[in-house]
Formats: C-alpha cells, sequence, structure tokens
C-alpha cells in the first residue's frame, strides 16, 4: 500500500507537470521548435541512460535507487518554482525567440535532471514490483498501481496544475517538489532488501551483453518495444502540437486544456480497471492486437475534433488502450525475464521503447515550422495529428502479423 500511495504521489507531480512545463514554455515564447524543447528535454534522457539505469537496477537495492532519484525530482522542481517565481511577472512571449533566455535555459536544464531521474526510478519501480507480488497477480498489480497513478498523473494531476498556473507561474512546480518529499517519506518507510544477487563478476560489458542476449533470444519482446516505441513517437509528435492546437485552433484555457487531459484519464482509468478482464477473455496477443487497432482512429479524432468534448473522448480512447497494451506487455515482460536480469532486459526494451520519443518532439516541431509558410499556422498545427494517424495505420498492419506470431512461440 505504502508503495502504491508513494506512486500516487509521484504520478500526481507528475500530472501536474504536464501541464505545467509546456503552457510555461509557451509563455516564454511562441515558436514551435523552442517549445518543443522544454518536452525534448524530459524525453531525451530515455534515450541517453536508459543503459546505465539497467545496470545499475541490477547492481543496488532498487528502493534507496528510488529514493535518490525522487530527492533529486524534488530539488529540481523546487529549483525551476524559484526561477520562475524571481523572474515573475512574465513578459509576453514572442513569436520567434525566448522572451527571458536565461529562465529558459533553467527550464530546460531542469528538465533534463527530471527526466534523468525519471528514468533510473522508472526501472527501478518495475523491477521491484515482481518482488512484492506474485508472478499469477502481476495483471491485477499492475492494473491497481495504474489506477492509482492515472489519478494522479492524468486525472487530478493536469486540473490540479492548470488551476495552479493560473495563480501563479511558479506554484505547480513548488507543489511537485512537496509531492516528491512525500513519496520519499512513504518509500523510506518500507522494509525489506530489493536488491537481485549478481550473476557473476561486475563488468558493465558483461552485464550489458547479459541482458542483450536474453533480449535477443525472445524475438516477442524486441517486437513489442519496437511497436511501443513508434507508437511513443507517434503519441509525442501529437502532445507538442496539442498545446498550441488547443490554444490557437479551438481557443481554449489552460483550465479546460486541463480538464481535456483529466477527461482522457478516465478512459485510462477504466483500461486499467477492465483490462485484466479484457485480457483474461481474449488472451494477451489478442487484446494487445485490439488496442493497437485503435491508435489510428484516435489520431484522426484528435485531429477532426471540433472542440473540447469530442477532444476528450479522442484522447480517452487513447488512455484506454493504452493502459490495456501497458497491462499486456508489461506483466508479460515481468513474468518472463528472470529477476537478476529485469533491470538490464527491461531497460534494453524502454531503450527502444522510450528513446524513440525525442525524434516524435523533434519531427512534431520541426513539420509544423516547414508547413507554416505554405499551409497556414492552423493547418500547420494539426498536421502532426494526421502524420501520427498515418504512422500509426502502418504500424498496425505490421504490428498485428507480428505479435501474434510472438506470443504463440513466447
Amino acid at each position: 500500500m505504502r508503495f502504491i500511495l508513494a506512486s500516487g504521489a509521484t504520478n500526481l507531480a507528475d500530472g501536474v507537470a504536464l501541464v505545467a512545463w509546456a503552457w510555461a514554455a509557451t509563455l516564454l515564447t511562441r515558436d514551435p521548435l523552442l517549445v518543443a524543447l522544454v518536452p525534448l528535454a524530459l524525453r531525451l534522457p530515455w534515450f541517453l541512460f536508459s543503459l546505465p539505469a539497467g545496470v545499475v537496477t541490477d547492481r543496488v537495492d532498487r528502493r534507496r535507487l528510488i529514493l535518490v532519484m525522487d530527492l533529486l525530482r524534488a530539488f529540481s522542481f523546487g529549483f525551476i518554482a524559484l526561477i520562475v517565481w524571481l523572474a515573475s511577472p512574465l513578459p509576453a512571449a514572442p513569436e520567434s525567440g525566448v522572451a527571458l533566455p536565461g529562465l529558459f535555459v533553467g527550464m530546460v536544464l531542469a528538465a533534463l535532471l527530471v527526466g534523468m531521474a525519471e528514468v533510473f526510478r522508472d526501472n527501478a519501480a518495475q523491477t521491484l514490483l515482481p518482488a512484492l507480488v506474485g508472478p499469477d497477480r502481476l495483471e491485477a498489480a499492475n492494473g491497481r498501481l495504474w489506477s492509482v497513478e492515472l489519478i494522479g498523473n492524468a486525472l487530478a494531476g493536469p486540473a490540479i496544475g492548470a488551476a495552479l498556473i493560473g495563480l501563479a507561474v511558479a506554484l505547480p512546480f513548488a507543489a511537485n517538489a512537496a509531492a516528491y518529499g512525500v513519496a520519499v517519506a512513504l518509500v523510506a518507510s518500507l522494509s525489506g532488501r530489493f536488491q537481485a544477487e549478481a550473476t557473476g563478476p561486475r563488468d558493465w560489458r558483461r552485464e550489458l551483453r547479459e541482458g542483450f542476449d536474453f533480449l535477443r533470444g525472445l524475438p516477442i519482446l524486441r517486437d513489442l518495444a519496437l511497436i511501443t516505441g513508434v507508437w511513443n513517437l507517434l503519441h509525442q509528435a501529437m502532445m507538442v502540437a496539442l498545446v498550441l492546437h488547443v490554444q490557437e485552433n479551438l481557443g481554449l484555457s489552460a483550465g479546460v486544456y486541463g480538464l481535456i487531459l483529466s477527461a482522457a484519464a478516465v478512459g485510462g482509468i477504466a483500461g486499467s480497471v477492465l483490462g485484466p478482464r479484457i485480457v483474461a477473455r481474449m488472451g494477451g496477443a489478442r487484446a494487445a492486437q485490439v488496442m493497437l487497432l485503435t491508435s489510428a482512429p484516435a489520431f484522426l479524432g484528435v485531429a477532426l475534433a471540433p472542440g473540447a468534448w469530442t477532444l476528450a473522448l479522442s484522447m480517452a480512447l487513447f488512455e484506454f488502450s493504452g493502459l490495456v497494451w501497458n497491462l499486456v506487455v508489461v506483466s508479460h515482460r515481468q513474468r518472463i525475464i528472470p529477476p537478476a536480469l529485469l533491470g538490464r532486459v527491461n531497460s534494453l526494451y524502454r531503450l527502444i521503447a522510450t528513446g524513440m520519443m525525442p525524434l516524435g518532439l523533434v519531427l512534431s516541431g520541426a513539420a509544423m515550422a516547414v508547413a507554416e509558410p505554405v499551409l497556414g499556422r492552423s493547418v500547420a498545427l494539426v498536421l502532426p495529428f494526421w502524420l501520427a494517424a498515418a504512422g500509426a495505420g502502418l504500424l498496425t498492419v505490421w504490428g498485428w502479423r507480428a505479435i501474434g506470431r510472438g506470443f504463440t512461440s513466447s
């Protein structure tokens, strides 16, 4: 229960940050490429630190690693809250360039630290869970954990973040520092030893090779990582455009944007609750295939949504299918990877699955910047949605067969 509550506190902070980072960036610049730099800084560490995170996770006590990373995130959010408060009130954001370059650079650096800590923390948390529950309870345990996480990350967090940023830009960052402090206290109260037994001499090259050999020996893990990675690339391309589309094309406020993200979380919570039943009824392979099939229609829904309600419904479809997908693939991964290798194989998997996120952010910002002089700004802001829908359609064609083959042979 304390582990779940700690995850709830950190994910509440993540939900607040989901609105705070993007909205604060748009208060300093209206340039899509520059706006994309802040979420890029948050996602780039997944590419840079996934492999070291795997080696470290399998070497140290995973509970202690979580504590250190949450303390680092608390410090980073406290720092950004302070520099934003000192710079307030913020001047009007220019169409090109940055209003306050020093503050913008500080935000990017803080985002890099937060992203790095998230890589280590999340890898340690996923490897810790199988030590707390049995293999036959992983779907149910992951479902409960993600329900709590979604309530914080996508339901309550964005609404709270939007409300706080409406009062003062620095407030959501300060609140996040406090939330991570609570999580540290909860994780520190857990008792037990959560360190895997060494499988050989401490040599990072040998350790990485051991994890790579295991991943290579199970093609289904590689295929699931590739599917998840491309989907994440498309999703990130959509999200960086979404905040500008909501502001300029739909004319919605920060509060409504937060509520859209919160409403989408209802779909995710439904997925985490109903997911174990769906998997039990359909089987893991079929459930994964059906969830992948919903991606292209969901992207199209975002592109065509004329207002807040239809946009929220499209985002809810994303969250529902994404949570059921994760329920299948994460539980499958936790079940078939030996505990002593879980950190390394998990990190290699996540390097593929999440390392493509920065590319999605860059491609989205570049696509909008290139298209704007030709198509106009309003059309350019929805172009990433259409490109993502086309990409999701192609991914589904390939992924459907890969999932069917892989689950049968694994």
